[in-house]
Protein backbone atom coordinates (compact mmCIF):
# COMPACT_ATOMS: atom_id res chain seq x y z
CA UNK A 1 0.00 0.00 0.00
CA UNK A 2 2.77 2.51 0.83
CA UNK A 3 5.79 3.59 -0.96
CA UNK A 4 8.93 5.22 0.51
CA UNK A 5 9.23 8.84 -0.38
CA UNK A 6 10.93 11.68 1.62
CA UNK A 7 10.12 15.18 0.23
CA UNK A 8 11.35 16.91 3.06
CA UNK A 9 8.35 19.39 3.54
CA UNK A 10 8.16 19.67 7.15
CA UNK A 11 12.37 20.10 7.43
CA UNK A 12 11.70 22.58 4.55
CA UNK A 13 8.85 24.35 6.67
CA UNK A 14 11.00 24.76 10.29
CA UNK A 15 13.71 26.00 8.41
CA UNK A 16 11.58 28.77 6.78
CA UNK A 17 10.12 29.87 9.70
CA UNK A 18 13.48 29.94 11.71
CA UNK A 19 14.98 32.04 9.20
CA UNK A 20 12.40 35.06 9.93
CA UNK A 21 13.88 35.26 13.16
CA UNK A 22 17.57 35.16 12.59
CA UNK A 23 18.54 38.93 11.87
CA UNK A 24 17.28 40.35 14.73
CA UNK A 25 19.32 42.73 16.77
CA UNK A 26 18.94 45.56 19.93
CA UNK A 27 20.52 48.77 20.38
CA UNK A 28 21.93 50.10 23.83
CA UNK A 29 22.16 53.01 24.33
CA UNK A 30 24.18 55.37 26.98
CA UNK A 31 23.16 58.60 28.80
CA UNK A 32 23.37 61.31 26.40
CA UNK A 33 20.79 59.04 23.87
CA UNK A 34 24.05 57.71 21.68
CA UNK A 35 24.45 54.07 20.67
CA UNK A 36 27.00 51.62 23.07
CA UNK A 37 26.75 48.27 21.90
CA UNK A 38 24.57 46.66 19.15
CA UNK A 39 23.69 43.04 19.76
CA UNK A 40 22.34 40.79 17.05
CA UNK A 41 19.68 37.86 19.31
CA UNK A 42 20.88 34.72 18.72
CA UNK A 43 18.75 32.16 17.82
CA UNK A 44 18.58 28.33 18.11
CA UNK A 45 16.08 25.49 17.71
CA UNK A 46 14.81 23.72 21.11
CA UNK A 47 12.52 24.14 23.88
CA UNK A 48 12.57 27.10 26.24
CA UNK A 49 12.96 24.90 29.53
CA UNK A 50 16.59 23.97 27.97
CA UNK A 51 17.78 26.94 27.59
CA UNK A 52 15.92 28.33 31.25
CA UNK A 53 17.51 24.98 32.58
CA UNK A 54 21.17 26.52 31.32
CA UNK A 55 20.55 29.75 32.64
CA UNK A 56 20.01 28.47 35.85
CA UNK A 57 22.78 25.51 36.16
CA UNK A 58 26.34 26.42 37.30
CA UNK A 59 28.78 27.33 34.80
CA UNK A 60 31.00 24.53 33.03
CA UNK A 61 34.55 23.98 33.32
CA UNK A 62 34.94 25.27 30.11
CA UNK A 63 32.87 28.56 30.07
CA UNK A 64 33.28 31.43 32.74
CA UNK A 65 29.94 32.50 32.54
CA UNK A 66 26.36 31.27 32.53
CA UNK A 67 24.17 31.27 29.26
CA UNK A 68 23.71 35.15 27.76
CA UNK A 69 20.81 36.95 27.40
CA UNK A 70 19.19 37.74 25.50
CA UNK A 71 18.12 34.50 23.40
CA UNK A 72 15.46 33.56 20.82
CA UNK A 73 14.83 29.59 20.65
CA UNK A 74 11.59 27.90 18.52
CA UNK A 75 10.19 24.90 18.31
CA UNK A 76 7.89 22.35 16.03
CA UNK A 77 5.12 21.30 18.71
CA UNK A 78 2.46 19.84 16.58
CA UNK A 79 1.16 19.66 13.22
CA UNK A 80 -3.16 18.95 12.52
CA UNK A 81 -4.99 18.46 10.28
CA UNK A 82 -6.93 21.65 8.55
CA UNK A 83 -10.30 20.73 7.04
CA UNK A 84 -11.27 24.23 6.08
CA UNK A 85 -8.29 23.74 3.03
CA UNK A 86 -10.10 20.37 1.95
CA UNK A 87 -9.78 19.36 -2.00
CA UNK A 88 -10.58 16.03 -3.63
CA UNK A 89 -8.19 12.78 -2.48
CA UNK A 90 -8.62 12.04 -6.30
CA UNK A 91 -7.34 15.22 -8.20
CA UNK A 92 -4.53 15.04 -9.39
CA UNK A 93 -2.55 17.26 -11.65
CA UNK A 94 0.98 17.13 -14.09
CA UNK A 95 4.41 18.39 -13.80
CA UNK A 96 7.44 18.08 -15.55
CA UNK A 97 10.85 17.09 -13.51
CA UNK A 98 13.12 20.59 -13.29
CA UNK A 99 16.28 19.02 -15.04
CA UNK A 100 14.38 17.33 -17.94
CA UNK A 101 11.40 19.63 -19.19
CA UNK A 102 10.31 16.21 -21.00
CA UNK A 103 9.72 13.97 -18.17
CA UNK A 104 5.96 14.27 -17.36
CA UNK A 105 5.40 13.47 -13.58
CA UNK A 106 1.89 12.90 -12.05
CA UNK A 107 1.07 14.02 -8.64
CA UNK A 108 -2.01 14.40 -6.55
CA UNK A 109 -2.91 17.08 -4.73
CA UNK A 110 -1.73 18.14 -1.71
CA UNK A 111 -2.97 17.54 1.84
CA UNK A 112 -3.46 20.37 4.23
CA UNK A 113 -1.90 20.37 7.70
CA UNK A 114 -1.06 23.30 9.93
CA UNK A 115 2.15 22.92 11.50
CA UNK A 116 2.45 25.21 15.33
CA UNK A 117 5.39 26.38 16.61
CA UNK A 118 6.65 28.67 19.88
CA UNK A 119 8.71 31.29 19.30
CA UNK A 120 10.72 31.74 23.03
CA UNK A 121 12.18 35.57 23.41
CA UNK A 122 14.25 35.67 26.28
CA UNK A 123 16.09 39.11 28.01
CA UNK A 124 17.39 40.25 31.06
CA UNK A 125 16.09 43.78 30.28
CA UNK A 126 12.62 45.17 29.44
CA UNK A 127 13.78 47.43 26.89
CA UNK A 128 16.00 44.54 24.94
CA UNK A 129 12.38 42.48 25.57
CA UNK A 130 10.37 45.82 23.69
CA UNK A 131 13.03 45.92 21.03
CA UNK A 132 12.60 42.54 19.85
CA UNK A 133 9.38 42.87 20.01
CA UNK A 134 8.37 45.15 17.97
CA UNK A 135 10.66 43.83 15.17
CA UNK A 136 8.06 40.87 15.11
CA UNK A 137 4.43 42.54 15.82
CA UNK A 138 4.10 44.64 12.56
CA UNK A 139 4.69 41.82 9.82
CA UNK A 140 1.75 39.76 11.22
CA UNK A 141 -1.37 41.15 10.62
CA UNK A 142 -2.14 38.49 11.73
CA UNK A 143 -0.60 36.06 8.67
CA UNK A 144 3.20 36.52 7.36
CA UNK A 145 3.28 35.06 3.85
CA UNK A 146 6.50 32.64 2.83
CA UNK A 147 7.29 30.93 -0.09
CA UNK A 148 8.71 27.68 0.36
CA UNK A 149 10.09 25.02 -2.28
CA UNK A 150 8.11 22.35 -1.06
CA UNK A 151 9.17 19.58 -3.79
CA UNK A 152 12.90 19.99 -5.79
CA UNK A 153 12.69 17.75 -8.25
CA UNK A 154 9.05 19.20 -10.11
CA UNK A 155 9.51 22.48 -8.88
CA UNK A 156 6.51 23.18 -6.59
CA UNK A 157 6.91 26.17 -4.71
CA UNK A 158 3.75 27.60 -2.46
CA UNK A 159 2.86 30.40 0.04
CA UNK A 160 3.11 29.38 2.91
CA UNK A 161 1.03 32.03 5.13
CA UNK A 162 2.00 31.97 9.05
CA UNK A 163 -0.57 33.00 11.34
CA UNK A 164 0.45 34.56 14.93
CA UNK A 165 -2.00 33.18 17.19
CA UNK A 166 -1.17 34.52 20.74
CA UNK A 167 1.45 36.08 22.92
CA UNK A 168 2.10 35.30 26.40
CA UNK A 169 4.11 37.01 28.43
CA UNK A 170 6.16 35.97 31.95
CA UNK A 171 9.09 37.72 34.53
CA UNK A 172 10.54 34.69 35.56
CA UNK A 173 12.04 36.03 38.90
CA UNK A 174 11.72 34.36 41.99
CA UNK A 175 14.00 33.51 45.37
CA UNK A 176 17.11 35.69 46.38
CA UNK A 177 19.31 38.11 44.66
CA UNK A 178 21.69 35.53 43.71
CA UNK A 179 18.73 34.36 41.06
CA UNK A 180 18.84 35.63 37.62
CA UNK A 181 15.91 37.20 36.15
CA UNK A 182 14.49 36.49 33.16
CA UNK A 183 11.80 38.29 31.07
CA UNK A 184 10.45 35.35 28.84
CA UNK A 185 7.70 36.34 25.97
CA UNK A 186 6.40 33.14 23.99
CA UNK A 187 4.28 33.52 20.74
CA UNK A 188 2.33 30.86 19.33
CA UNK A 189 2.47 30.88 15.55
CA UNK A 190 0.57 28.17 12.85
CA UNK A 191 1.95 27.87 9.48
CA UNK A 192 -0.39 26.36 6.67
CA UNK A 193 1.73 24.08 5.38
CA UNK A 194 0.68 21.30 2.60
CA UNK A 195 1.62 17.55 2.47
CA UNK A 196 2.28 16.24 -1.04
CA UNK A 197 2.22 11.96 -1.63
CA UNK A 198 4.83 10.42 -3.89
CA UNK A 199 5.49 12.12 -7.37
CA UNK A 200 4.31 8.90 -9.64
CA UNK A 201 4.60 7.86 -12.80
CA UNK A 202 7.58 6.48 -15.17
CA UNK A 203 9.41 8.66 -17.71
CA UNK A 204 6.97 9.64 -20.20
CA UNK A 205 9.30 11.68 -21.97
CA UNK A 206 8.30 9.48 -25.21
CA UNK A 207 4.82 9.45 -25.13
CA UNK A 208 1.61 12.55 -24.84
CA UNK A 209 -0.98 12.34 -22.17
CA UNK A 210 -3.83 10.97 -24.03
CA UNK A 211 -6.41 12.53 -21.26
CA UNK A 212 -6.61 14.31 -18.14
CA UNK A 213 -9.96 14.32 -15.85
CA UNK A 214 -10.54 17.00 -13.47
CA UNK A 215 -13.23 16.61 -10.41
CA UNK A 216 -14.94 19.35 -8.68
CA UNK A 217 -16.39 17.98 -5.51
CA UNK A 218 -18.48 19.75 -2.82
CA UNK A 219 -19.92 19.28 0.82
CA UNK A 220 -18.47 19.59 4.06
CA UNK A 221 -15.62 18.28 5.85
CA UNK A 222 -17.54 14.68 6.90
CA UNK A 223 -17.93 13.84 2.94
CA UNK A 224 -17.57 15.17 -0.27
CA UNK A 225 -20.18 14.51 -3.34
CA UNK A 226 -19.14 14.92 -6.90
CA UNK A 227 -20.42 17.46 -8.44
CA UNK A 228 -18.88 17.90 -12.21
CA UNK A 229 -15.79 16.22 -13.88
CA UNK A 230 -14.10 17.63 -16.60
CA UNK A 231 -12.23 15.94 -19.12
CA UNK A 232 -9.86 17.45 -21.98
CA UNK A 233 -7.82 15.34 -24.15
CA UNK A 234 -4.96 16.59 -26.18
CA UNK A 235 -5.75 18.23 -30.27
CA UNK A 236 -3.45 18.90 -32.93
CA UNK A 237 -3.31 22.20 -34.00
CA UNK A 238 -1.28 21.10 -37.43
CA UNK A 239 -2.11 18.85 -40.14
CA UNK A 240 0.08 15.31 -39.59
CA UNK A 241 -1.48 12.70 -42.12
CA UNK A 242 -0.53 14.90 -45.46
CA UNK A 243 -3.65 14.27 -47.14
CA UNK A 244 -5.34 17.32 -48.87
CA UNK A 245 -8.89 17.75 -48.72
CA UNK A 246 -9.35 20.49 -51.59
CA UNK A 247 -7.74 23.80 -52.82
CA UNK A 248 -7.80 27.58 -52.57
CA UNK A 249 -9.50 29.17 -55.76
CA UNK A 250 -8.63 32.37 -54.71
CA UNK A 251 -5.78 34.00 -53.37
CA UNK A 252 -6.14 35.05 -49.63
CA UNK A 253 -4.76 38.17 -48.05
CA UNK A 254 -4.24 38.58 -44.26
CA UNK A 255 -7.20 40.59 -43.88
CA UNK A 256 -9.29 38.08 -45.47
CA UNK A 257 -12.02 36.61 -43.09
CA UNK A 258 -13.33 34.39 -45.79
CA UNK A 259 -11.86 32.02 -48.12
CA UNK A 260 -13.33 30.77 -51.78
CA UNK A 261 -12.30 26.78 -51.96
CA UNK A 262 -12.91 24.40 -55.20
CA UNK A 263 -15.27 22.14 -53.08
CA UNK A 264 -16.84 22.18 -49.60
CA UNK A 265 -17.08 18.41 -49.32
CA UNK A 266 -15.63 17.37 -46.04
CA UNK A 267 -15.41 20.57 -44.60
CA UNK A 268 -17.61 20.73 -41.11
CA UNK A 269 -18.09 23.98 -39.43
CA UNK A 270 -15.81 24.80 -36.16
CA UNK A 271 -13.45 22.09 -37.77
CA UNK A 272 -9.61 23.16 -37.89
CA UNK A 273 -8.04 23.41 -41.41
CA UNK A 274 -4.16 23.77 -42.05
CA UNK A 275 -3.27 26.10 -44.60
CA UNK A 276 0.33 26.73 -45.77
CA UNK A 277 1.13 25.90 -41.59
CA UNK A 278 -1.30 28.53 -40.61
CA UNK A 279 -4.25 27.06 -38.54
CA UNK A 280 -7.94 28.79 -39.46
CA UNK A 281 -11.23 27.46 -37.82
CA UNK A 282 -14.27 27.05 -39.61
CA UNK A 283 -17.42 28.83 -38.69
CA UNK A 284 -19.85 28.63 -41.47
CA UNK A 285 -19.78 27.24 -44.74
CA UNK A 286 -21.77 28.51 -47.87
CA UNK A 287 -22.03 25.59 -50.35
CA UNK A 288 -23.57 27.40 -53.21
CA UNK A 289 -20.69 29.77 -53.72
CA UNK A 290 -18.18 27.74 -51.80
CA UNK A 291 -17.33 30.07 -49.34
CA UNK A 292 -15.97 29.38 -46.14
CA UNK A 293 -15.84 32.38 -42.81
CA UNK A 294 -13.11 31.16 -40.57
CA UNK A 295 -11.10 32.70 -37.58
CA UNK A 296 -7.59 33.34 -39.06
CA UNK A 297 -4.08 32.32 -37.03
CA UNK A 298 -4.99 30.29 -34.19
CA UNK A 299 -2.80 29.21 -32.06
CA UNK A 300 -0.22 31.54 -32.78
CA UNK A 301 0.32 30.15 -35.91
CA UNK A 302 0.92 32.74 -38.37
CA UNK A 303 -0.91 35.23 -40.24
CA UNK A 304 -0.31 34.75 -43.92
CA UNK A 305 -0.97 35.38 -48.02
CA UNK A 306 -2.41 32.46 -49.53
CA UNK A 307 -2.33 31.65 -53.21
CA UNK A 308 -5.06 29.83 -55.46
CA UNK A 309 -4.15 26.49 -54.93
CA UNK A 310 -2.68 26.04 -51.78
CA UNK A 311 -3.66 22.73 -50.51
CA UNK A 312 -6.11 22.94 -47.78
CA UNK A 313 -5.67 19.90 -44.60
CA UNK A 314 -8.05 18.90 -42.21
CA UNK A 315 -7.19 18.37 -38.58
CA UNK A 316 -8.93 15.52 -37.47
CA UNK A 317 -9.02 12.58 -34.77
CA UNK A 318 -6.08 11.25 -36.80
CA UNK A 319 -3.46 13.76 -36.31
CA UNK A 320 -4.57 14.13 -32.56
CA UNK A 321 -3.07 10.53 -32.63
CA UNK A 322 0.16 11.60 -33.72
CA UNK A 323 1.12 14.42 -31.68
CA UNK A 324 4.70 13.68 -30.31
CA UNK A 325 6.53 15.32 -27.14
CA UNK A 326 7.31 19.03 -27.78
CA UNK A 327 4.82 19.31 -30.68
CA UNK A 328 2.20 22.73 -29.63
CA UNK A 329 -1.18 21.12 -29.00
CA UNK A 330 -4.75 22.52 -27.81
CA UNK A 331 -7.65 21.03 -25.63
CA UNK A 332 -10.77 19.55 -26.68
CA UNK A 333 -12.74 19.20 -23.59
CA UNK A 334 -16.22 17.99 -22.44
CA UNK A 335 -18.53 18.13 -18.79
CA UNK A 336 -20.37 15.28 -17.38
Amino acid sequence: MFEYFYHEILRRTIIAFGSLFNEITIKRKNDSDNVFSVVKVPLAYGPTQKFLARLEQSPDLNKPVQITLPRMSFEFIGLNYDPTRKVSQTQSFLSTLVDDNKQVRKTYLPVPYNMDFELSVMTKLNDDMLQIVEQILPYFQPAYTVSVNLIDTIGEKRDIPIVLENINMQDDYEGNFDTRRALIYTFRFTAKTYLFGPVTGADVSGEIIKKVSLGFVAGDTKGANRDLTYSAEPKAVKNYTGNSITKLSKNVETEDSKITVESTIGLQVNQLIDINGETLQIKSINDYNKEVTVIRSLYNTDLLEHVEGSQIYIIDSQDDALLEPGDDFGFTGSLF
